[in-house]
């Protein structure tokens, strides 16, 4: 992992740690910049997605009806 240091804006961090429920310097940094890749990667999955193609079998396959969280207890 590299070492860098930087500047950050004392205000902007506290209000990121609180958003974000982080207690290090270190952790809220490292999670804004995995959030920022996946906002970013976000809309080429979803065209992956979109321009995904799919067999007859896998349009037509059966619903299963997820129970009620009071049928599991």
């Amino acid at each position: 992992m590299a070492i860098t240091s930087i500047d950050i804006n004392p205000a902007e961090l506290k209000q990121a740690k609180l958003l974000a429920g982080t207690t290090s310097n270190r952790e809220t940094v490292d999670l804004a910049l995995r959030t920022l890749i996946a906002v970013r990667r976000q809309p080429a999955a979803v065209e992956r997605i979109i321009g995904r193609r799919f067999e007859p079998d896998q349009i037509d396959a059966p619903t299963i009806t997820p129970l009620a969280v009071s049928d599991e207890l």
